[in-house]
């Protein structure tokens, strides 16, 4: 009994070494590539830290109650966003495998046998004989064909598996879940914010839309009241045939008008409806989306002022994308790890006896304790295959990174570049409106004192409807280019701590985004 436990004790030595070299990880460990970043953005306007955390929700500048209840709703109710929760469930589950096949698997396992040994007999539990062969029939050494007496055989037992990561290979693996996991949280991070600015934009061009109806309606109005004085004027003899058919071509022309922009409209309240959630139903009903008039918006003053390099900070697409890379990279230590021997110990404990009344005195105790090298010897370029194809993947992912961040910029870029024009086109239009309506108004003054014709004053209001009509599409453009630029530099997310930025082993600090 005592050289038994001397044999354990040799064990537990053996395991506890093994444990200490397998602190060996094959593989590089990630780096962050090198990106030629600008050092600061053109024409930026600072703004206050406190100002740049309210960037988080950047919606609420604008200062529309139906626009922040359209917003909250999308973010519960729309498909998108909650199949990426989903996803991040998934990603979470898969790293739980992860890190439990790092741990030994333990089964209990219960047995109930009946056997013939044959005339040659087999070797019991402990120093007992069980089958029927005696001393005469030993000659075979074995089992024989049969001929022997039938027995009972029942167990019950622990048993231990355990590979032991000596080259990190199961490192490795969680590390690229965890990788994984990052990317599926920074991802539907990226699709909230995405969701939420086409809300927003969606519901920008819904108010620009009723406007230019509104504007349609009334210009269609005002051109039914002209007409209907031209034809008058026309049955008296005191207009021509050529001014009176100018009048109906006019009235007919703006009345066209109507019926594309009433069909605008319903569709945007479909896009919307789609956007925040609405059921089938509530879109084919013509749900109702409650909403202001453009007229009402506040448009922000100053805007964030978010260095080029904190830019791969906030942006959740670049985010998921280097933690897709995090993982690709984890992914190359794994293949190569399978190069080296795969070291596994098992152990069982348990009861084994020929009787069941005899399973569970000391005489049936068992236990065995056995380790495992598999070394890869002829494996024809498997391995070497499966290295180069995770050493690929990861140049797909550093590349897809880096042409992610090359569109963050240019997105950035092309935000501020709207923006500004949107201001001059709609400055340029409210001075063109102005003018056009003095026009509209000497027009008919000339048309009533009988020095010009009605087509004069035709003239000068399909100008002005045309002018009106632009000018608020640069009205509504100049909202929509600071949503974009608001998304662009990363509003509406909040992002991790500078000093996470490359701890990317506490993960349980960002698990709790994919529920916000």
């Amino acid at each position: 009994m005592g050289r038994e436990k001397l044999n354990v004790h040799k064990w537990v030595s053996l395991l506890a070494g093994i444990l200490a070299v397998a602190a060996c990880t094959v593989g590089s460990d990630y780096r962050r590539p090198d990106l030629d970043l600008p050092s600061r953005w053109n024409n930026e306007v600072l703004l206050s830290p406190q100002e740049r955390e309210d960037l988080a929700g950047w919606w609420t500048y604008f200062k529309d109650p139906a626009l922040e209840a359209l917003v909250k709703r999308a973010v519960g109710r729309n498909l998108n966003i909650r199949l990426q929760v989903a996803r991040v469930r998934e990603a979470r589950a898969r790293l739980g495998f992860a890190r439990a096949e790092q741990f030994p698997t333990i089964d209990l396992q219960a047995d109930a046998a009946r056997e013939n040994a044959g005339t040659g007999g087999i070797s019991g539990f402990g120093n007992q004989s069980i089958g029927g062969g005696t001393g005469d029939q030993t000659t075979g050494g074995g089992f024989g064909t049969g001929g022997g007496e039938a027995f009972n055989i029942f167990s019950i037992a622990g048993v231990l598996n355990y590979e032991v990561d000596l080259w990190g290979r199961l490192d490795r693996l969680e590390e690229a879940a965890r990788g994984r996991l990052l990317s599926s949280i920074f991802t539907h991070d990226s699709v909230r914010i995405a969701v939420i600015t086409d809300v927003v934009t969606t519901y920008f061009q819904l108010l620009g839309a009723e406007r230019q109806l509104r504007i349609a309606q009334h210009t269609l109005r005002s051109r039914e009241q002209g007409f209907d004085l031209e034809r008058a004027r026309y049955e008296n003899g005191a207009a021509d045939q050529l001014s009176f058919r100018q009048a109906q071509a006019e009235l007919e022309s703006v009345r066209a008008q109507v019926p594309p922009l009433r069909q605008q409209v319903r569709n945007l309240e479909s896009a919307l409806s789609v956007l925040v959630g609405d059921s089938a139903r509530q879109i084919i009903q013509a749900h109702h989306i409650p909403r202001g008039t453009l007229f009402a918006l506040n448009l922000p003053a100053r805007m964030p002022d978010i260095l080029p390099s904190a830019l791969i900070e906030r942006r959740p697409d670049i985010r998921a994308s280097e933690a897709a890379l995090i993982a690709s990279n984890a992914n190359v230590g794994a293949a190569k790890a399978q190069y080296f021997p795969t070291f596994n110990l098992s152990g069982l404990i348990g009861l084994r006896a020929t009787e069941v009344d005899s399973l569970f005195s000391d005489s049936a105790e068992t236990y065995s304790i056995s380790g495992s090298l598999l070394t890869p010897l002829l494996y024809f370029g498997r391995i070497q295959a499966n290295v180069e194809t995770a050493r690929a993947l990861r140049q797909q992912a550093e590349i897809q990174y880096r042409s992610i961040v090359q569109t963050a910029f240019r997105e950035v870029r092309d935000a501020l570049t709207f923006l500004e024009i949107a201001n001059q086109r709609l400055a340029t239009r409210q001075r063109q409106v102005h003018a056009l309506r003095l026009t509209l108004s000497l027009a008919r003054i000339r048309y009533q004192a009988g020095y010009s014709g009605f087509i004069e004053v035709l003239d000068a209001e399909r100008r002005l409807l045309g002018a009106e009509l632009a000018g608020t599409r640069a009205d509504r453009d100049r909202y929509i280019a600071t949503a974009n630029l608001f998304r662009s530099l990363g509003g509406g997310w909040h992002p991790l701590k500078p000093g996470d930025s490359a701890n990317y082993q506490t993960v349980q600090r960002t698990e709790g985004n994919a529920q916000s």
